[in-house]
Parts: structure tokens; sequence; C-alpha cells
């Protein structure tokens, strides 16, 4: 939350209609001198890129930090297009861990991408 540092969300709009078409966040949660950053875009919206620039903006806004000196971005092996997001950034794989399976659809293993 905002309140305590520990999370920093963002709404992504559409500018014509100002609809909430999606959300992003950095996240304290990965340890000292990083931060995670999620996107969840709705479903009717994706594929038009809005996640991969909401994540570069919020990848430079991080790295900007006096703090901060890697980000990283984790998502299900399943989840293809979250994992496009981190490639198309310059973000490199850098690990593939078993975790619990929260969704439907999921495998299991957590993609982790990192950019410094």
């Amino acid at each position: 939350a905002w309140e305590t540092g520990t999370e920093y969300g963002f709404t992504m709009t559409d500018p014509a209609t100002a609809e909430v078409v999606g959300v992003c966040a950095l996240m304290r949660r990965i340890g000292d001198g990083g931060l995670e950053l999620g996107y969840w875009v709705r479903t009717d919206r994706a594929g038009r890129g809005l996640a991969t620039e909401a994540a570069r903006l919020l990848t430079d806004a991080a790295l900007a930090l006096p703090d901060i000196d890697h980000v990283e971005i984790h998502h299900d092996e399943a989840n293809v297009a979250s994992g496009r997001v981190p490639e198309k950034l310059g973000y490199a794989l850098v690990d593939r861990q078993p975790v619990e399976r929260l969704n439907p659809g999921e495998v299991g293993v957590s993609v982790v991408w990192r950019i410094t």
C-alpha cells in the first residue's frame, strides 16, 4: 500500500474514454534493492501493448529510485502473454521456481525475469 511504502498501484485507463482497462504495480516483496512489477489487463484489451507500455514506464521509474538496483517480473509459465512483456523490455530470464497454483490454467512454475 502507498501508505506503508510496500506497494505502489496504478490504474491503466483508455485515454479516449477514461475506462479502466488494467492495473499495474510496483511491490516491495523481493528484498532490499528490488521491486517486483506486476500488470493485469482486461482480456478484451489484451494484445494491444498496454502491459508492455505500463511495464516500460514503471521499470524506468523504479530504476530511477536511489534505493532500487533491480526490478523483477514474475509470472506463471502458462501465461505466455505475460512473458512477452519482459522479453520486449530487455529483462533477463533468471529463474524458474515451483509455486502453488493459485488459478485455473496455471502450471505452478513461476518464471522470474530481472533488469538492472
